[in-house]
């Protein structure tokens, strides 16, 4: 904390601050990245995740090519092929407990998840993750012999995280992004549980959680077919919020605007600067309507994630047995996967990873002031060390409390505290925002706990 000397320092230097020029509005490299992203790449990997016949949690795991323990095997090989073309840049780890006792998972089975971690320059143990689902189910959800290709749900997910760690190893960030392939999630989203216990244990500060579940289907149950649009579901306050934090909620708002939510908002403008021909629908809802996804373990850890998905499901094609009936096909096949679709998907996903991996640390300790007064002032700390060796300053943002987007921002430069005049605290919503030195912006974050991204 150096809040009070840099305060009074830059309040006798205000005429030269407003003089000091913001970093690029846009990351170049960014459109390289979108680019260099592989549909035949993404193909391939979804085909040969289907061609294990099934990937349930509880199939057979001594086969070479049939099974989870084939598939599992198959993705530890892929991460370390990628790591071994980028000078051994990724470290490839199973992580792993025996879950046993539980409705879908009555005997024992060992859930083991697959991830690859490449580290951050100058913030390490800062993380920022992309997930996709190892596991695959049929009409009955307890049937681990049957054949359940899981080709679209969830092949296209491991398949996006498989590219994105093609294409981002090539590059290096301040902070470590990691590639998850977890498992389990049919039976109970205990992949996801795991990982986020992991995380925690080795003092990783998870910043944001990119689950991608079902990222290749075009047309919907709905009679719709559209390749230019993807869901972000996120939640509106956060999972582990106290009582006492609901009540600061109730009285200075917030509902929605967790870090999640947030997170939502820089994925929607991630897509609007760098990703041609997708549009993100955010959805101010955890998850599908009463239905579960990977993301919501770390919600509850108290880790910011979303869940990235297709626009139109088709039910047909998701959780049922491979068969035709009366000439309606059902079953998850690869037919049905639309790769270039599945490419843009995870393009947005690299391109927001690269962004935030290359950001400065989130602002942390944000306050707001203002009550009975025409002015609105913001307050935060600023982090000292290497960790902010890329941190070029701050941004402070504003919107009417019924937009859905942040509509006005202003460059402050490096300062922890700015006074907003003629700004009237009950009319606006207000964020900040760090600044890398080559233009790369941190999540927007709300003053308070409802906001809070849980520290730099």
């Amino acid at each position: 904390m150096i809040r009070t000397a840099l305060a009074l320092t830059l309040a006798a230097a205000a005429p030269a601050l407003a003089q000091e020029a913001p970093p690029p509005g846009e990351v170049m490299r960014i459109y390289d990245i979108v680019d260099a992203v592989s549909s035949a790449r993404i193909e391939a990997d979804i085909r040969t995740l289907a061609g294990f016949g099934t990937r349930h949690t509880a199939s057979q795991t001594e086969s070479e090519t049939r099974g989870i323990g084939a598939a599992r095997r198959w993705i530890h090989e892929e991460f370390e092929r990628i790591s071994a073309a980028c000078g051994g840049c990724l470290e490839v780890v199973y992580v792993s407990e025996t879950i046993s006792g539980e409705r879908r998972i009555p005997d024992p089975v060992e859930v083991v998840s697959v991830i690859a971690i490449q580290r951050g320059t100058l913030d390490p143990d800062r993380v920022v993750m992309m997930s996709g689902d190892i596991d695959s189910r049929a009409s009955d959800v307890m049937d681990a012999g049957v054949d359940a290709p899981g080709a679209n749900d969830n092949a296209s997910g491991v398949a996006g995280a498989l590219e994105a760690a093609r294409v981002l190893s090539q590059h290096e960030f301040a902070g470590t992004i990691v590639y998850a392939a977890l498992a389990g999630e049919e039976q109970g989203l205990y992949g996801g549980e795991i990982l986020a216990r992991h995380a925690l244990e080795r003092g990783w500060r998870v910043k944001a959680v990119l689950n991608n579940d079902m990222i290749g289907n075009i047309a919907g149950i709905d009679g719709v077919i559209d390749n230019s649009s993807i869901r972000v579901f996120s939640e509106g306050t956060r999972a582990d919020e106290t009582p006492e934090e609901a009540r600061i909620r109730r009285f200075t708002g917030g509902e929605v605007d967790s870090p999640s939510r947030n997170l939502a908002r820089y994925i929607d403008r991630v897509a609007d600067q760098y990703v041609r021909n997708l549009d993100v629908m955010m959805v101010y809802r955890l998850d599908r309507f009463g239905r579960g996804g990977h993301h919501r373990p770390f919600n509850e850890a108290g880790m910011p994630g979303v869940r990235l998905m297709e626009t139109h499901e088709h039910y047909d094609r998701q959780h049922q047995d491979v068969r035709i009936e009366d000439g309606r096909h059902f079953g998850d096949t690869v037919e049905f996967v639309d790769f270039d679709y599945a490419a843009k998907a995870t393009g947005l996903n690299a391109a927001t990873l690269a962004l935030l991996a290359g950001a400065p640390p989130i602002p942390a300790e944000v306050t707001i002031e203002g009550a009975v007064s025409p002015d609105t002032t913001l307050s935060w700390s600023v982090p000292q060390g290497e960790a902010a060796g890329n941190l070029a300053g701050y941004r402070v943002h504003w919107r009417l409390t019924d937009a859905p987007q942040w509509t006005h921002s202003r460059w402050v430069g490096m300062t922890d505290r700015v006074t907003l005049e003629n700004l009237v605290i009950d009319n606006y919503f207000f964020g900040v925002s760090a600044v890398a030195g080559d233009g790369s912006p941190t999540p927007i974050v709300f003053p308070g706990p409802a906001g809070d991204f849980g520290g730099y």
